[in-house]
């Protein structure tokens, strides 16, 4: 699904990935940990094609479709819950509301809450990232730390989620520090000194 060869990515002098090497599997669920700074959110830009690598080639199977949830993730923040979820799907035009609610439901967000963006909390915006990269089907799906400012009941909510995007036969990668015990990961890696090494499961 995802092949990522010799990787390397810098910024000015400061080198961020180097010779960074990982190949994802369909139905694969990968946990990447690291420290703060340590590459993990360049990685998924470069994925997303958010960012260009220095050097180094990425490989997608055919079919595969990207939803992401990045750091920080940007919405319009005058608009309501609604409005920024058609709006994001409307950019490959397909919105299926129905799954959308239920989405909502689940993660316990009002769909029909007419409050701006500006004043959800950085858990409710975190739900938000969370739907909107996975809403339209998307088949490899990144999440960077999705659980930050989510309370405890979300937090199991989410996990349900994943392990449902696996048995449908679809790819996740989860940047975060923290190791949800609801999980049953592929894979763990560590990212150190830009590159990733595989831990024991």
């Amino acid at each position: 699904m995802l092949i990522i060869n010799n990787l390397y990515k810098s910024f000015g002098p400061n080198s961020v990935l180097i010779n960074l090497n990982l190949k994802v599997n369909k139905a694969e669920l990968i946990h990447i940990k690291g420290y703060n700074g340590s590459g993990k959110s360049t990685l998924f830009k470069i994925i997303c094609d958010i960012l260009e690598p220095n050097e180094g080639h990425i490989t997608f199977d055919q079919d595969v479709r990207i939803g992401a949830l990045i750091e920080n993730p940007g919405f319009l923040e005058r608009e309501n819950l609604e409005y920024n979820l058609k709006y994001l799907s409307n950019l490959i035009n397909h919105f299926d509301e129905q799954k959308v609610k239920e989405l909502c439901e689940r993660l316990n967000l009002d769909y029909s809450n007419r409050s701006a963006l500006k004043t959800y909390s950085v858990g409710m915006r975190q739900k938000v990232g969370i739907i909107q990269a996975i809403m339209e089907n998307q088949n490899l799906i990144l999440f960077d730390e999705p659980t930050r400012g989510l309370d405890e009941e979300s937090v199991k909510e989410f996990s349900k989620i994943v392990n449902e995007l696996i048995n449908q036969n679809k790819s996740v990668i989860i940047a975060s520090h923290d190791i949800l015990d609801d999980l049953n990961y592929t894979k763990i890696y560590i990212m150190k000194d830009g590159s990733l090494y595989e831990e024991g499961v």
